[in-house]
């Protein structure tokens, strides 16, 4: 499944973050997220400037876009995230998804990004408020609620991020538009039935699939929830 319309059935969407991969045998977990129930692959570019990290970029992501067989979710955690948008589709992103935080004119870098052909998403930090993205919330394919601070995986979920996808479900419905939530931080399958219920359509998780004895079961379970 690419994308979905909103529907009276949530979607219960999975996109591994490779970020927690091995990358000393990338091409064996690629195959396994192919082989797996996951959704999409979700991509995790850090800078060092918008986030006190650097995971990898463009190279990496043309890499896995050779043998992927399921959707780019690309993340963008980057300063001046539309200087790289048209670079971005060029190495194969389906979906691309900036930071409300990192961008001055954020409506004109969602046209753009849907200009080139992705999905437009717009991630937000635990400390911004959803009701912030009030005007641009029927012009994004999908919000990305950050469930931890941007920049390292495997930290602790921040419960306060189920009251905010509860609120942002209830202005995506009130607004009338297609807008889906993914959550991003601290995920695995003692809370992803709650998140699910919160109105989450699609769930990233990295240290927990891939730290898993079974990932393709851990991916399972986060489906089942």
């Amino acid at each position: 499944m690419f994308f979905c319309a909103k529907t009276d059935i949530m979607a219960k969407l999975v996109s591994p973050s490779m970020l927690s991969a091995n990358f000393l045998n990338l091409e064996n977990d690629i195959k396994m997220v192919n082989d797996s129930e996951a959704d999409w692959f979700h991509l995790d570019v850090m800078d060092g400037m918008y986030v006190p990290n650097i995971s990898f970029g463009l190279p990496i992501v043309k890499q896995i876009n050779k043998i992927a067989k399921k959707p780019l979710d690309v993340h963008l955690m980057i300063a001046q995230p539309e200087r790289y948008i048209k670079d971005f589709k060029a190495a194969g992103a389906d979906i691309l998804t900036i930071h409300y935080e990192a961008s001055t004119h954020l409506h004109r870098s969602i046209q753009a990004i849907k200009a080139e052909g992705m999905k437009a998403g717009v991630a937000i930090n635990p400390h911004t408020n959803v009701t912030l993205l009030e005007d641009v919330l029927k012009d994004i394919d999908m919000v990305l609620i950050m469930s931890v601070n941007p920049g390292f995986g495997g930290q602790k979920f921040i419960e306060q991020s189920i009251h905010k996808i509860k609120r942002l479900r209830m202005e995506i419905e009130s607004s009338g538009a297609q807008t889906m939530i993914q959550v991003d931080g601290g995920v695995d399958n003692t809370n992803a039935a709650t998140l699910y219920d919160a109105g989450a359509d699609c769930l990233v998780a990295g240290s927990y699939v891939f730290k898993a004895n079974d990932p393709q079961e851990a991916i399972s379970l986060l489906k089942k929830a």
